[in-house]
């Protein structure tokens, strides 16, 4: 079973112990020199997004329609097909990396992992967070990042400005580049807003957000039982983004103290 290196777009790129990223050799540190050159438009980062997605659906195992992870992500999540002017797909990758991320073309992916550790109420502001990214175009600016390094584009390819096919090692490239790429502090706050607002304008516990957050800043501390290494500093900070989730919901009147968090001991899903 190939397994592939993914970055938590939600929590910002960490290193799984358990995972491999594939090797394809040269084209994997080129950077474009024509990237200013290039017309890429909307339709190109959904068509670019969903062959990623694709190619990662077929090169990783998928819950299947009566599992339990994906019954209690359609329970979630069914209602939310069509969400703000997107059409939205979900899958669960049955993995032991902590991740979910969205892409242009309104996949979403969830891993078992990060279900096993979250409540549904922070499930909702994970995934929320996630859309966040798409709605505000972030995803558009990492999958064309991401083609430019696997397409190994320079000025002179790119001189046409239009976006070329990509053969199947490409596009398992495009896939991890994309997965790997960090957005920016700036970025990362603004989709952690529509995460509240989502939550807020459904009625859903948007101290799901807080708590989340606070799961996170205990994954990032790097714990033996966790597995996991320390986020890089440039992301923001978990704790300060739990802390400004805080201050929003006891403004708003809708703070309501979780008590102590901890990472769960059993699967939350079951």
């Amino acid at each position: 079973m190939k397994k592939i290196t993914f970055c938590l777009l939600f929590l910002g790129t960490m290193n799984a112990v358990s995972a491999q990223k594939i090797n394809l050799g040269k084209a994997a540190g080129v950077v474009s020199k024509g990237a200013k050159a290039l017309t890429f438009t909307n339709e190109d980062a959904v068509k670019l997004s969903k062959e990623s997605v694709d190619w990662m659906d077929k090169n990783n195992p998928v819950a299947g329609p009566k599992d339990p992870y994906t019954v209690r992500l359609n329970k979630l999540f069914g209602k939310h097909k069509s969400q703000d002017g997107l059409t939205l797909n979900y899958k669960v990758y049955k993995v032991k990396d902590i991740n979910a991320f969205a892409c242009a073309d309104g996949s979403v992916r969830v891993f078992s992992s990060l279900m096993d550790i979250m409540t549904d109420d922070e499930l909702l502001a994970v995934i929320g967070h996630e859309i966040g990214h798409v709605k505000n175009q972030d995803t558009k600016d990492a999958i064309k990042s991401a083609y430019m390094k696997a397409a190994a584009l320079d000025a002179a390819s790119s001189a046409s400005g239009t976006v070329a096919a990509l053969n199947e090692s490409q596009v398992g490239k495009m896939a991890n580049d994309f997965l790997d790429a960090s957005h920016s502090k700036k970025q990362e706050s603004q989709a952690d807003t529509y995460s509240y607002d989502f939550m807020k304008a459904n009625n859903y516990n948007v101290v799901g957000a807080y708590s989340a957050f606070k799961k996170l800043a205990l994954l990032s501390e790097g714990s033996t039982q966790t597995g996991f290494e320390k986020m890089f500093n440039s992301h923001p900070d978990s704790e300060k983004r739990a802390q400004a989730i805080k201050k929003r919901a006891e403004k708003d009147g809708l703070w309501k103290d979780p008590g102590t968090i901890a990472i769960p001991k059993t699967k939350l899903t079951k």
